[in-house]
């Protein structure tokens, strides 16, 4: 599943008020944290995750393997908090139709 803009920005919107689930701590990502993030996403759908680097390269390289991992989609970075979303079964959160 693709996000268009216009749906991205609509989670965006949703998750504005949100406050991170998961930190990733010094440990950085291990299956234990890729678990808890799956068990989120499939609970909430929305979910917000703290990426604590402060290496660039090393930040982008776990938010690709979590969204790879978890396969989410990715709908915001902004410094250390990522925004993930993926849509389970019972579709809880509406997202605007594609065109």
């Amino acid at each position: 599943m693709n996000l268009t803009t216009k749906q991205k920005q609509h989670l965006k919107g949703l998750a504005h008020n949100l406050k991170p689930v998961v930190q990733l701590g010094s440990n950085g990502l291990t299956e234990g944290v890729l678990a808890e993030i799956d068990n989120a996403l499939s609970h909430h759908e929305l979910i917000k995750v703290k990426v604590a680097s402060g290496d660039r390269e090393l930040k982008n390289a776990v938010v690709d393997a979590i969204v790879r991992e978890t396969q989410a989609e990715k709908v915001q970075l902004i410094g250390h908090v990522l925004v993930l979303f993926r849509q389970s079964p019972e579709m809880k959160i509406a997202i605007p139709r594609a065109k």
